[in-house]
């Protein structure tokens, strides 16, 4: 029950009442008092410093000549005292569930990428521009370019919609969070077409 072996409680009992084993954890001598916990406390918590964390703390008491703990110390008290939930001014985290786009028909939400296509020159490539309907499928939109950038991905964005004449119109469209997705060009034409642009979330 004691995670020991009965020969070292044995040994414990008689000539060493301690522990001396060399991997016992010994109270290092630089550690806080049982006052200084307190006195760490009572300075992060005063008006000039209750808005800020230990990394800004400890820099700031020492432009003053004043050293109380290090910033892991800091941390150490303030965690085991509870106080390291939003130091400062910002406000909790909202934990929204992922936007979904659900689509009863086609052309109301298209999804979109640029993929790579081999050239006879190594290292060399051409750039695959696809748009696909997400109810039906069908390929709405491609291109191949020599370049990946907004300005051609806006282009083909806006020609699909004129062909497409969508009825009811385009709502949403899909895409991960490349540069020419979000790129200023882009932004501005789907705004202009009123299509909802909508991005992969982050990992």
């Amino acid at each position: 029950m004691l995670g020991v072996s009965a020969r070292t409680l044995e040994r414990w009992r008689g000539t060493h009442p301690t522990d001396v084993r060399p991997s016992a954890r010994r109270c290092p001598a630089n550690a806080l008092t049982a006052a200084e916990p307190d006195a760490v406390l009572t300075v992060v918590n005063s008006a000039p410093y209750r808005d800020c964390s230990p990394h800004q703390i400890v820099p700031r008491l020492a432009d003053t000549g004043v050293y109380l703990a290090s910033e892991s110390t800091r941390y150490r008290v303030l965690r085991a005292e509870q106080l390291l939930a939003h130091r400062g001014r910002a406000a909790a985290p909202v934990r929204r569930p992922p936007q979904r786009h659900e689509a009863t028909g086609p052309n109301q939400v298209w999804s979109w990428d640029i993929t790579y296509l081999k050239t006879p020159v190594r290292g060399v490539f051409f750039y695959l521009y696809l748009i696909v309907d997400m109810w039906s499928r069908k390929i709405v939109g491609w291109q191949v370019c020599a370049t990946e950038n907004a300005d051609d991905a806006a282009a083909l964005v806006t020609t699909a919609c004129h062909r497409a004449a969508c009825a009811p119109p385009l709502r949403v469209l899909h895409a991960d969070n490349g540069g020419p997705m979000k790129g200023a060009t882009m932004v501005v034409t789907l705004e202009r077409l009123g299509v909802l642009p909508s991005f992969s979330r982050p990992g």
